[in-house]
């Protein structure tokens, strides 16, 4: 990669960490806020799914508005109406303003996702998509594991701090793309109309296209992650009798290996055995590492298990997201944008089915986990012996 490539990825890496990290700020902190306003767990569940609802229903709005008026925009102004958010939650007197808060997080940060992958997917070759994709993830991924620690120390202070800080990062990082991110996508490749689409129509007739299956597959990663992730800290207490501490340890800990996988794994291991095998692979590792955490028997173990599942989870979505845009064509925004509201999909729908299983079994979120990585598995090798049947490959395939 060139150095005027790395430049503009830097950035877009800059402005990923940024927003997952206000994203994984929120996580330590959230349960404070609601016994600060009264409010019930309820509402505390609306307010999680909430964020991840608005990115289901804006991402692919956002990714074709990027094929017309270009990256750059959009991820300046998606970073702008973050920071807005995230002073508005520091801020709120009401109940209701944490409400528009995270309305506001999830419509302005679905922007920034699709159009940043995008962007990588118009300034590389599909040989080194992988691992632009792959830095990409490593950068949210470590947004997640650093937002956390960073909101548990700033509230310290007080519970409006973290968001504070979140919001003058992400203004900073917005003013920076808006002068130093040179656009990526050419006048002359440009749209010249964005039709409205029907979200759920244009999710029907992308699942019925030639990357449907792929979308069906972003779906089933993120809502095995979204699975794990929710019922975790409640598992380990219940089931260890882990302390807060201990538990954001392993967080931690795990959200590196993640980021490690991320940056210097996956573009490794899809140049060398390319997206089917590595696709196959980390579905693998995944299901055995929900598989075997409820095997798990002491502190070292659990580290070892989850360690095991968020390795083949944070190989399994760059990867995915590569063969994805391999097949989109000249629509890389759009189908980006649908991978981004199928991710926000999965997460809503694995962090609810979570909560509730958990309260009839606290092994079972683990067990249907698996089986979705599991199925998905199956359900993939059987995609890709088609495709071979038929003479495909990942090729450029619009839906």
């Amino acid at each position: 990669m060139t150095r005027s490539e790395r430049k503009p990825l830097l950035m877009l890496m800059v402005n990923m960490f940024v927003v997952m990290m206000g994203i994984g700020l929120v996580i330590p902190i959230l349960p404070y806020y609601i016994e600060a306003f009264g409010a019930s767990s309820v509402e505390l569940g609306l307010l999680i799914a909430i964020f991840s609802f608005m990115q289901f229903l804006l991402a692919p709005f956002w990714g074709r508005l990027s094929d017309k008026v270009g990256r750059k925009p959009l991820i300046a102004v998606g970073m702008f109406g973050f920071a807005v958010a995230e002073f508005i939650f520091a801020f709120a007197t009401q109940f209701w303003m944490l409400f528009v808060s995270r309305i506001l997080a999830g419509a302005f940060g679905s922007a920034v996702m699709p159009a940043a992958m995008a962007y990588v997917s118009d300034r590389t070759s599909e040989e080194k998509r992988g691992h632009g994709m792959g830095l990409l993830g490593a950068s949210m991924a470590l947004g997640i594991v650093v937002g956390p620690g960073i909101g548990g120390w700033l509230a310290e202070f007080s519970l409006a701090t973290p968001f504070l800080f979140a919001g003058f990062a992400a203004s900073f990082a917005a003013i920076f793309s808006l002068l130093w991110l040179p656009e990526s996508l050419p006048l002359e490749k440009r749209k010249t109309e964005v039709e409205p689409v029907n979200q759920f129509v244009q999710m029907w007739q992308a699942v019925r296209s030639p990357i449907g299956f792929l979308l069906f597959l972003v779906f089933g990663l993120s809502f095995g992650l979204a699975n794990f992730q929710t019922i975790f800290g409640i598992f380990a207490l219940h089931r260890f009798h882990y302390n807060p501490s201990e538990v954001g340890f392993i967080m931690v800990l795990t959200g590196i290996v993640g980021a490690i996988a991320q940056g210097s794994l996956v573009g490794r291991l899809t140049e060398r055995y390319g997206e089917e095998k590595v696709v196959l692979g980390s579905l693998s590792l995944s299901g055995i590492g929900f598989l075997i955490m409820m095997l798990a028997f002491n502190y070292w173990t659990v580290i070892a298990t989850t360690c095991l599942f968020f390795l083949g989870n944070s190989i399994l979505r760059p990867a995915v997201q590569s063969f994805l845009s391999k097949m989109a064509e000249d629509q890389q925004g759009m189908i980006m944008g649908l991978n981004n509201s199928f991710l926000s999909l999965g997460n809503v729908v694995g962090a609810l089915l979570a909560g509730l299983l958990f309260e009839w079994n606290m092994f079972l979120p683990y067990t249907v986990g698996a089986f979705v990585m599991f199925a998905s598995l199956g359900a993939t090798f059987r995609w890709l012996s088609k495709r071979a049947s038929q003479g495909k490959h990942p090729e450029k395939s619009s839906p």
